[in-house]
Parts: C-alpha cells; structure tokens; sequence
C-alpha cells in the first residue's frame, strides 16, 4: 500500500430520510439496514482499508458519535477520529482533513467519502478507486466517481462529462446538476453523458487546497490562518474557532462546479448512497410481489413492492398496501407512500415544530 493514499470517511450526517430508524442519537451510517450483519460505516472501513493501511483512514464525524465510533470500529486508531465542532457540510470538513493532511504529508493523496454508500462489489470498487488515485497521481486533477444512472432519480445530483477520454477510463466534466426534478432527469438519462454523483473524491491534498485558496477564499483563509496549529495540543481550539465562521457549504458548490480542472471516471460497480427507504427496498432481496421485508414476524398479505422495516420482537400484518413504506419502532410507526420518501425530511422537520426533539 501507498504510504502517501489517505481516506477520509465523513459520517457526522443525521440521515433524516430514514428516520424513524436513523435518530440524531443513531444515524443510519451507525445501523444495519439492510440486516446484512454489519453497519454502513464498518462496510466503509473494510472497503477502504483493502486500499489504504488503516492508520491512513480517518472517520471525521461530530463529538456526540465518537463513543460509536470507538464501538463499532475498535481496530480505528483513536487519533484517527476527527471531531468536528458542528455540522457545516462537506466543504469545511474536507478543508480540515486536507489541511492536517498537508502538514502531516506533503506527498498526500486523499480519497473523501461518505460513511453511508451501499456498495457491495468491492472489487470493482477497489479497480476504479486504484485507477482514480493513479491518475492523480500524475496530474493536478480533482476527480470524482460517476455511477451510471438507472432510473431518474430526483435526489441524487448529476454530472456531465466530455465523451472523448482524457485518460483511459477518464473524462473531462463539463456540468454539476443538484437534484433535477423528473422530467429533466429523464433528459438526462436519455442523452446518454450524465451520471450520477458519487460524492467520492480523489485528489492532492495539496490540489483540493489550491482550489479551496481559488473558488472559495473565505474559507480557505479560516483553515490557512490556523494550519500551523493542526496534528498539535493547540488543534482542538483553533478548530473550534474556525467553525462558527464557516459557510455551511458542500464541496460541489464551494469548488467542484467551479473548477476547471475536474474529471469523472465512470463506475462499473453498483452502488447507493442509501440515502432514502427506496434505495433500501431496490438493494434488498424482495418476496414474489416486490415486497422488501425487515422483521421476523412481519406478514404480509396481498401487497406489493413495499419497503417493510419492523422489530423482530412484534407481529405485524400489512394487507392490501402498494407502493408504501411502513417501518416501526418502539416509539414511532412510519407509513408512508414510495413516491413521497423525498418529502420525510420535511415530515421531520414538522414533526420537531409540534413535537420536539423527543421522536428524533
């Protein structure tokens, strides 16, 4: 393994789209949703560290999750969690993995990732992640991994690419869309150079900082002030110093939209962000009727092509539902029509206007 190829797995996120089994105090990042024996974020982990030595991965995550962490990832190196002081997006987070990276290894070529991607052919992961940081390696390049869209997703952003190489295996990007409502996705999908948005990343550290300096100076400024005091007793508080001053900013809009110097490689592997309960349904074994059930004690009568989540220690029986998502906890029952998933988060957010935090 490369001694100078670093990941940084971020998983700070709240997942509200799979509430109500992804709480503030649990995210989906940190549970088994599929019921296949590990988490999200040991699936990330074990994925990575077959391309980097694990004292190169860090998981960047917030202060109330590192008890979690430390539980589900005891092989991690304790130094390697990094704890931001609140949540401001993918932008200030991938600024302060770059910039201790830099002082730590001139040299270093860092993978971002979420915690939270399904992506269950390793191997072909393995291939284009390995062709990703080759490629970097000899060039000023900022890359991201481009999946091969199946249906018209409308939460998931889009990338154009130029259909000629830039490398074998690579091309050029020519657009960013953030989440394009159905009918522009189908558009999308028929002309044949969009992608979806991955949100992995390769790059130099060095190079993603030139273009925070370039596309994004305000920010860049706050970390460069401060680069002195990181991987030292002094980080914790120049860190939270820096934070209340950061725009709550994504790395595609703070520099991959306005870069120049971006390129995709497109997947050959299947993957998910699992970021909603229709992502789960289309990545788990379904019955006869396209019915995907989590729950020993779950029966299901006369439905179809419904996402069924309940607990093992209750009998539960769903008759005549189509197209629903029906999941149960011990405090909350969900239930809930496939076509509105993208609106949960809004029910959340309503819920904690006339609830509280108590069902969150």
């Amino acid at each position: 393994m490369n001694k100078h190829h670093y990941v940084a797995i971020m998983a700070g996120g709240i997942g509200s789209r799979f509430w109500p089994i992804s709480r503030t105090s649990l995210p989906k990042q940190f549970l088994d949703i599929l019921g296949i024996g590990k988490t999200l974020i040991q699936q990330a982990y074990e994925r990575y560290n077959q391309l980097v030595a694990h004292e190169n991965i860090f998981i960047v995550t917030v202060a109330e999750y590192v008890e979690i962490v430390k539980k589900q990832l005891p092989q991690l190196p304790v130094e390697n969690i990094i704890v931001e002081p609140s949540r401001k997006s993918t932008a200030p987070c991938i600024a302060y993995m770059a910039f201790k990276l830099l002082k730590k290894d001139p040299k270093a070529i860092m993978i971002a990732a979420p915690a939270d991607n399904l992506i269950l052919e390793t191997d072909l992961f393995i291939q284009t992640a390995q062709k990703a940081l080759n490629f970097v390696k000899n060039e000023d390049a900022l890359v991201t991994i481009g999946i091969k869209p199946t249906y018209p997703n409308t939460g998931y952003g889009y990338i154009q690419h130029e259909t000629k190489e830039a490398a074998p295996g690579v091309h050029k990007v020519k657009t960013f869309t953030e989440k394009p409502n159905t009918e522009l996705a189908k558009t999308f999908i028929a002309s044949g150079d969009f992608l979806w948005n991955s949100g992995i990343f390769i790059w130099k550290v060095k190079n993603i900082i030139a273009a925070l300096e370039k596309h994004e100076w305000e920010l860049y400024e706050l970390f460069a002030a401060e680069k002195d005091k990181f991987n030292t007793s002094k980080e914790k508080k120049a860190i939270e110093n820096i934070y209340p001053q950061c725009t709550n900013i994504s790395i595609d809009f703070a520099v991959m939209e306005k870069a120049d110097n971006v390129y995709l490689l497109p997947a050959s592997f299947s993957w998910s962000d699992l970021g909603t309960w229709n992502s789960a349904w289309e990545n788990m074994e379904k019955d006869y009727f396209g019915n995907a059930v989590v729950g020993k004690n779950a029966v299901v009568i006369d439905a179809n092509n419904c996402m069924v989540h309940v607990p093992d220690n209750k009998l539960v029986l769903l008759q005549g539902l189509k197209e629903y998502i029906i999941v149960d906890t011990k405090d909350v029952l969900l239930i809930c029509k496939k076509d509105k998933e993208q609106e949960i988060k809004e029910y959340v957010a309503e819920i904690k206007r006339n609830k509280g935090d108590k069902y969150l």
